[in-house]
């Protein structure tokens, strides 16, 4: 079946500064070429954006989706260290119109800084986007792993929480969180083969598994390690849409 006939939500990409626009334009590109139905976006720049630059990054975000609310949707980026964080939460959800919150880099997931951020996301019932990598080298002073995952999980199991990349080593990642049924995972970033995706299965299932690529990037290459994936179509297509349209409540949805 080809990529045109398949309805996806790419639910893990982005648009970064200073080339905010060149990134926008390239997601557009990739959803008329590759049919893609709805992009997910989070704006990202430095590891730990001050208030001001956070307050661009959302409010670029923001201008992105009321572009094309069509393709786009969108995550609140947030910093837990800021002391406004539950008020940009809150402004993003409620006025903005976003889908879900995404932390990355700026402190573990499971610091207490973040408690007041899936309290809030409870509430609102929209899920987490976490960044999880875990590398032999190069690990960033506050970049969360499975383990640090599963510890929030475990407090908060009315949250929906995302675990991104597989926490890059699924070996390691998805042992952490296996049991946390209120974890799905996305494999974005061009890293994996399709046996780490069939280990993933393997473990969890499909129903808590979301298709998402990182871009802007390569589209194809994660699209394919679905398709080489030892599951049945409508595994695919879950994996593609159907696990994301259920999960973000919020999607703008045709």
């Amino acid at each position: 079946m080809s990529i045109e006939k398949r309805r996806v939500i790419d639910m893990h990409t982005h648009i970064w500064l200073p080339h905010y626009k060149e990134d926008r334009e390239e997601l557009i590109k990739a959803s008329e070429v590759y049919g893609i139905n709805k992009i997910i976006i989070s704006p990202l720049s430095g590891y730990y954006p001050e208030v001001d630059e956070l307050a661009l990054l959302n409010r670029l975000a923001t201008e992105t989706v009321r572009m094309r609310p069509d393709l786009f949707d969108a995550y609140v980026y947030l910093n837990p260290r800021h002391e406004n964080t539950v008020d940009v939460l809150r402004k993003g959800i409620e006025e903005d119109g976003k889908v879900g919150v995404k932390l990355w880099v700026a402190t573990f997931c499971d610091d207490p800084l973040t408690y007041p951020i899936y309290e809030e996301c409870i509430k609102y019932d929209v899920p987490v986007l976490i960044h999880s990598f875990i590398k032999t080298v190069g690990q960033l002073e506050y970049e969360t792993r499975g383990n640090h995952v599963h510890n929030i999980a475990q407090r908060y199991p009315e949250a929906k929480l995302i675990m991104a990349h597989l926490s890059s080593n699924c070996y390691h990642g998805i042992k952490a969180i296996r049991n946390d049924k209120n974890v799905w995972v996305d494999f974005c970033g061009s890293i994996y083969r399709q046996d780490d995706l069939d280990y993933t299965v393997r473990q969890i299932g499909t129903d808590r598994i979301l298709y998402g690529t990182d871009m802007p990037g390569s589209f194809v290459t994660n699209y394919g390690q679905v398709l080489e994936a030892d599951i049945t179509e409508k595994q695919r297509d879950d994996i593609f849409y159907g696990n994301a349209a259920k999960l973000f409540n919020r999607l703008n949805l045709k």
